[in-house]
């Protein structure tokens, strides 16, 4: 290695710890953007491999959670041959194909292009292609239509990663584009169970989500009270180029009545309530809430 190899390694790593040393104590809520980079291609296909891991449901649950989850589905929302279907934040399609393999038609959103290109790739495998459309984009900027669609969900928590006057946005915009009595069903950490203590951690590894590359991963979390928001403070430094980035990921939670009522008033007639995935066998099925609200059905003369 050349000595301006070396020196600029040293200078980066030197910016680095001044940086970490230096860095806002707790962090600011939302600072760009307060999500991952799920767009960002390298990062993109780093995450695909995590959903695709059947070891762990750190990404997408393992096939056997999802199966319950889907029959649960089925059943709640009244998913039958012909429903059309709008899946937000799908991923890579596990649940979208499904559905589409029972005869339902799915519009999954994505702003993540490496799970776009896998979903696709995954109903042109199951030959559900012609039932299935798979659109990259950020679900905050998507044209849902009005009346498009019977049945959206949004699961995972992926409701949370956005602030609160988003997501109040995105619950009219899925409102307007049900069908009269189509329902939503949303899976939501349940805010008396999300663990409130600051924490902190730090590991090194060869390859994995944060990096190709040996890595250096540090994350702290902070419990902002009087917004009863959580931040996952990421720092991750390449170990052999010095080169380092900053994540801050925030999660907005909301008490049962807090969002019932958004719901309500995005247009939501009816909200039912499952606390625990109403006892369905998830490794952390007591750590969630699930909400299927439904639009008002109406008179045939109005």
């Amino acid at each position: 290695m050349r000595n301006n190899d070396v020196n600029a390694i040293e200078g980066r790593f030197a910016e680095f710890l001044w940086r970490l040393s230096q860095r806002p104590y707790p962090p600011k809520p939302w600072l760009d953007d307060g999500n991952l980079p799920w767009n960002e291609p390298a990062f993109s296909e780093r995450m695909l491999r995590e959903h695709l891991d059947q070891s762990h449901g750190a990404a997408s649950r393992t096939a056997a959670e999802r199966e319950a989850q889907l029959a649960f589905m089925w059943d709640k929302l009244d998913l039958v041959d012909g429903r059309r279907v709008l899946d937000m934040t799908c991923g890579p399609g596990l649940y979208a194909v499904w559905l589409a393999e029972q005869g339902c038609f799915v519009t999954g959103v994505d702003f993540s292009p490496a799970s776009i290109a896998y979903a696709r790739e995954l109903a042109q495998a199951a030959n559900v292609a012609e039932q299935t459309v798979f659109v990259e984009q950020d679900v905050r900027q998507m044209d849902y239509g009005r009346g498009d669609f019977d049945i959206a969900l949004f699961i995972y928590g992926q409701l949370s990663v956005f602030k609160r006057e988003e997501a109040w946005a995105l619950l009219q915009k899925i409102a307007k584009a049900l069908t009269p009595g189509g329902k939503l069903i949303i899976e939501l950490l349940n805010q008396d169970k999300i663990d409130k203590k600051p924490g902190n951690w730090w590991f090194t590894d060869d390859k994995g989500l944060w990096g190709e590359r040996p890595f250096l991963h540090l994350g702290e979390r902070f419990w902002i009270e009087e917004e009863k928001l959580s931040i996952d403070r990421f720092y991750t430094l390449d170990l052999e180029t010095a080169i380092s980035y900053e994540i801050n990921l925030c999660d907005q939670s909301y008490a049962v009545d807090e969002m019932v009522s958004m719901l309500q008033q995005a247009g939501f007639v009816q909200v039912d309530v499952y606390p625990a995935w109403d006892g369905l066998p998830l490794y952390d099925a007591n750590e969630w809430i699930v909400y299927i609200a439904t639009t008002a059905i109406r008179e045939k003369n109005a």
